[in-house]
C-alpha cells in the first residue's frame, strides 16, 4: 500500500495507520535503543549479497536512514543469496531493495544511489552517514574504499568483510579492529573462479556486520553525550 492516487484526508488516515504500525513493529525493541537508532545513518557500500543482506537486518533493527550506492543490475543467480525476487531480475539492484524495504518497514528513509563508487565521490556520497558498510566483493574495490572513506572521515568507522567463500567453518569466522577499520571474515577463504559465495555464510557474515553496526552506533552516541557533558 503507498500513498499514490489517494486524497488529502486519506492520506493523513495512511500516515497515522503508519506510525501506529510502526509503534507495534518496535514494540519490543529496547526505547533507548531505538531512539539512537532511529536518529542514525548507516551507507552501505555495494547491494549484492553482504549489502542486501545487511540492509535487511538494519531495517529491522530501527535504522532511520540507509544511504545504498551501487551501480549493478539484478541476474538471476544473484537470488541465490541476495534479497531480490524472480521478478526483480533486470531491475537495477538499488532500486529493487529499496521496494523491497520499505515492504518491511514503510518509514525507514532509503538513498538510493545508481552509481558506480570511486576514491573521488565516496566523501560526498556517504558524508551523511555515521559509519560505513563495505560489501564489495572484489578486493581492489574493497581498500579503495576504505583508503578513501579513512581518508575523508578518520573518525567515524567502517566495517568491511574479508573472506567468506564456502560453507560451514564458523569458528573461524571473527571480527578484527584496526583503527576505526573493522574486519569481519576468516580473512583467507576466496572463491574459486566462476563461483559465488553461498547464503548461509553470507548471510552470518552480513548478520554481523549488521549488528556491530549497531553496537558501533550506540558507542558514538555514547561517546557523544560524554563529550556533551563534559562541556558544560
Amino acid at each position: 500500500m503507498t500513498k499514490k492516487g489517494l486524497s488529502f484526508s486519506a492520506k493523513k488516515a495512511y500516515g497515522a495507520a503508519v506510525r501506529e504500525g510502526e509503534k507495534a513493529f518496535f514494540r519490543c525493541h529496547d526505547p533507548g535503543v531505538l531512539r539512537v537508532l532511529r536518529r542514525s545513518v548507516v551507507g552501505i557500500a555495494g547491494a549484492g549479497g553482504l549489502g542486501s543482506n545487511v540492509a535487511v537486518a538494519l531495517v529491522r533493527a530501527g535504522i532511520g536512514k540507509l544511504i545504498i550506492a551501487d551501480y549493478d543490475r539484478i541476474e538471476i543467480s544473484n537470488l541465490n543469496r541476495q534479497q531480490y525476487f524472480w521478478k526483480q531480475v533486470g531491475r537495477l539492484k538499488v532500486d529493487a531493495l529499496t521496494e523491497n524495504l520499505k515492504k518491511i518497514h514503510p518509514l525507514t528513509e532509503i538513498a538510493a544511489l545508481p552509481l558506480r563508487i570511486n576514491r573521488r565521490n565516496v566523501g560526498r556520497l556517504f558524508a551523511e552517514a555515521d559509519l560505513l558498510i563495505e560489501a564489495f566483493d572484489r578486493a581492489e574495490e574493497k581498500q579503495m574504499l576504505i583508503e578513501a572513506w579513512l581518508a575523508a572521515f578518520p573518525g567515524r568507522p567502517i566495517i568491511a568483510a574479508s573472506g567468506l567463500s564456502g560453507y560451514g567453518g564458523n569458528r573461524k569466522i571473527r571480527e578484527r579492529r584496526i583503527g576505526n577499520l573493522f574486519l569481519i571474515g576468516d580473512e583467507s577463504s576466496e572463491p574459486a573462479p566462476g563461483v559465488s559465495p553461498m547464503a548461509p555464510r553470507v548471510g552470518v557474515v552480513a548478520s554481523m556486520q549488521a549488528n556491530l553496526a549497531v553496537e558501533l552506533l550506540m558507542r558514538l552516541r555514547k561517546k557523544r553525550l560524554a563529550k556533551s557533558t563534559r562541556r558544560r
